[in-house]
């Protein structure tokens, strides 16, 4: 008698997970590396106004490639979950808000552990945020959510109507409505 090894659905299981995640890390990473892209095109040409070069146009990728990873351990944790059961709008909302500030605590984190590496104290490190102001830092973050409700909208439709779906309904040609014709 040959025995069934336990071990290749289990290993198939696994890669069908890595690749599911992949692909989820994917979309996460090309959403945002669009745009921080934007982002880093408005600066580039808001400070050339100014005569103030802006080559910083590759931390679009690398930010994008984090803030991607932070998202996806973020929702690994089940963060923002807390209005899953209400109407749409409540996790589209909630979810933006606390990923913003998930975002936002995390760029300065990540901008002090730059400048230190590069020799900075740490009071030298920390962001300047919207110009360091009140005001500024209120705009970067009320950018930052704006960005993320699309994000997130999708996200949360695709949660209750099933992902497959949500991607046939945006990608696949669907027949002519009858009702629309006429």
């Amino acid at each position: 008698m040959v025995k069934e090894n336990s071990k290749v659905p289990r290993l198939h299981r696994l890669k069908d997970k890595a690749y599911d995640e992949f692909k989820e890390f994917l979309v996460i990473f090309v959403y945002l590396w669009v745009v921080f892209g934007l982002l880093s095109i408005h600066t580039s040409i808001v400070l050339s106004e100014h005569n103030v070069n802006y080559p910083e146009h590759a931390f679009a990728v690398i930010n994008a490639f984090v803030f991607a990873k932070v998202l996806l351990i973020g929702e690994h944790f089940r963060l923002g979950t807390r209005f899953g059961h209400k109407p749409l709008i409540y996790p589209i909302l909630h979810k933006s808000f606390i990923f913003t500030l998930i975002l936002i605590g995390f760029h300065i984190v990540e901008t002090m552990l730059v400048g230190l590496w590069h020799g900075k104290m740490l009071a030298e490190s920390l962001p300047v945020m919207g110009g360091g102001s009140i005001q500024g830092i209120l705009s970067v973050g009320t950018v930052c959510f704006v960005v993320l409700l699309p994000f997130f909208a999708f996200r949360e439709i695709g949660r209750v109507i099933g992902h497959r779906e949500l991607w046939a309904l945006i990608l696949e040609r669907r027949d002519r409505d009858p009702k629309l014709t006429s």
